[in-house]
């Protein structure tokens, strides 16, 4: 059974940072592709950052220069580094793959990030 649990989120000040890291259990974590995706009340669930296995990386041109995205295969974990955080980035961030031969959508429960003064 394929797990996703995303940790990190919380309340920051416009022009803070935090980390939102994503554990997986019940997948061959190394050979999958990640991303971190992200929905605002109101909004649809829009992709943030992606990461395949390789290591290779590409980012919604809202964040880029602002969100660094890894992944540590050794501890089946995905990260996003938010930096310059502003108030727009408030949203529930997602972990997510298309998993196996026939690329099931797996997400995580999410985590709330809240930018706010």
């Amino acid at each position: 059974q394929v797990q996703f649990v995303e940790s990190g989120g919380g309340l920051v000040q416009p022009g803070g940072s935090l980390r939102l890291s994503c554990a997986a259990s019940g997948i061959a974590f190394s050979i999958y592709p990640m991303g971190w995706y992200r929905q605002a009340p109101g909004k649809q669930r829009e992709l943030v950052a992606r990461i395949n296995s390789g290591g290779s990386t590409n980012y919604a041109d809202f964040v880029k220069g602002r969100f660094t995205i890894s992944r540590d295969n050794a501890r089946n974990t995905v990260y996003l580094q938010m930096n310059s955080l502003k108030p727009e980035d408030t949203a529930v961030y997602y972990c997510h793959t298309l998993y196996g031969p026939s690329r099931r959508d797996e997400w995580g429960q999410g985590t709330q990030v809240i930018v706010s003064s």
